[in-house]
């Protein structure tokens, strides 16, 4: 059974979603601890209730991101994690951190990466016309929403909606597939290397794992 710590900066429902397929035997692993930079997140709510133990490192108390993400390291590894998993972490982490946790932390993002880094996907992707947009997972390295990509879901885009339609829309999505992909890592079917990420002893292209 691995061991999971979730950074969270709010709702926390994809780390829910992690806890619920642990729980159900889905995921060979235990979400160990959930940390939050904010206080008074739902997510830290949902982890209570889950008897899960949560802590608060607020950026705000903190003079650099390099002074924050040193006190961040010593507390995700003061619960000895196999496994880091940003759910919805709203800092961007410096190449130390980065560095750190390399292979063993993942990330999701709601755009079809390489498309839309950063914040405002979803504005973004009806601003420009887009006809599909989705959500990634993948690995952290020390590129903004650069690592290897894993998974991703497509979902459409219609001429009506806004950006809290399509928010919606690839929540549902994000629920599903994220405790797929830390499955994967749990079960040590998926790793990084040099060349890219790997499952089952495949290399996965640009767009990570696409089923026949």
């Amino acid at each position: 059974m691995k061991r999971i710590v979730v950074l969270i900066s709010g709702s926390g429902t994809n780390m829910q979603a992690i806890v619920e397929a642990c729980q159900t035997d889905r995921i060979d692993g235990e979400v160990v601890a959930v940390i939050s930079n904010k206080a008074d997140v739902g997510g830290l709510e949902k982890a209570a209730n889950a008897n899960i133990p949560t802590a608060v490192l607020s950026h705000r108390e903190f003079d650099s991101r390099e002074a924050y993400d040193a006190e961040l390291l010593k507390l995700v590894d003061s619960f000895t994690p196999d496994i880091v998993v940003l759910a919805g972490f709203m800092r961007i982490l410096t190449p130390e951190f980065a560095q750190h946790y390399h292979g063993r932390m993942l990330n999701i993002h709601p755009s079809l990466l390489p498309k839309y880094r950063g914040i405002n996907t979803h504005q973004r992707a009806l601003d420009n016309g887009d006809t599909e947009h989705g959500v990634s997972v993948h690995f952290v390295t020390e590129e903004l929403d650069g690592g290897p990509v894993i998974l991703q879901a497509v979902i459409p885009v219609f001429p009506e909606d806004t950006a809290a339609d399509l928010q919606q829309r690839v929540h549902s999505q994000e629920h599903r597939i994220y405790p797929l992909v830390v499955q994967w890592l749990c079960s040590e079917r998926l790793k990084l290397t040099d060349k890219g990420a790997v499952l089952d002893g495949n290399l996965l292209g640009p767009q990570g794992y696409a089923p026949d």
